[in-house]
This record gives C-alpha cells, sequence and structure tokens, in this order.
C-alpha cells in the first residue's frame, strides 16, 4: 500500500477475493529514509515524518475500501518495498500487489517492486494494473 492507484485497485481485489474464499487480508506499507547524498548533511530529518506517512497513506485506503465480512488489518514495516512484501507473504495464500506503485518511471508497464515480487513470491501472485484498455484490446 503506497497510495498510488494500482494499490488501492490491489487491496480492493485481495478484499473481494477475501470475502469470496472467507479469508482475511493483511495490509502491509513499507516505508524507508531517503537515500543521504553529497550536499545534504546540513538537512535536518524528523525521523518519525516517514512512518507516519505511511502510516497515514494506509489509514486513507483502509476506511476507503468496502471490509464488509472481511477481517483486514494493516501493518506498517520500515524496509525495501520488496523485501518487506516477499517477507510478509512467507505464510500468506495470494500475495496482491498493484502493477506500479509512485516511483519515477511511469511508462514500465510493471514497477521494480511488481518485477522482484513475481521472481521471488513464496505463494500465488495477482499483479493488479489500473491501465485502461481500449477498444480492440483483449
Amino acid at each position: 500500500m503506497d497510495g498510488a492507484a494500482p494499490s488501492r485497485l490491489a487491496l480492493d481485489w485481495a478484499v473481494t477475493e477475501a470475502r469470496l474464499r472467507n479469508g482475511q487480508v493483511r495490509a502491509v506499507t513499507a516505508w524507508e529514509f531517503p537515500p543521504a547524498t553529497v550536499g545534504t548533511e546540513g538537512l535536518v530529518w524528523d525521523a518519525e515524518v516517514f512512518p507516519r506517512t505511511a502510516r497515514q497513506l494506509q489509514n486513507e485506503a483502509l476506511k476507503r475500501v468496502d471490509s464488509e465480512g472481511v477481517t483486514v488489518t494493516g501493518e506498517v514495516v520500515q524496509g525495501n518495498a520488496a523485501a518487506v512484501l516477499l517477507g510478509a507473504a512467507g505464510n500468506a495464500d495470494l500475495l496482491v500487489v498493484g502493477s506500479r506503485g509512485l516511483g519515477g518511471f511511469t511508462g514500465l508497464l510493471l514497477g521494480s517492486v511488481a518485477t522482484q515480487v513475481l521472481r521471488h513470491a513464496p505463494c500465488p501472485l495477482l499483479v493488479v494494473s489500473n491501465r485502461s484498455r481500449t477498444a480492440g484490446e483483449e
């Protein structure tokens, strides 16, 4: 859950699937400190802004989803998004992710996180896209 449209669609899909199978959903949001670069030594960082923002994004998504009849829990974890998701999927029946997140390479069909979990998922994986289809596409 990073707040991007595909992650919100993935949550919707996961809740619908859980409802059909009498399952539950664990929404996981990963966050990291930005990498340090040369010349940023004088900047003051509020270390709490990153987990607080991640929790806020997740809470907004969880409030928006229709979870009636489904147990939905949220978890915010510090770490690389792909690694956090792969760790969380260790005991999952299904991992559902958005096709791409908030990264800067908007032309990619699959984002870097989706690509990494696609290659290493320890359980079945569904990648949800919000790419709109045009007439004639299957």
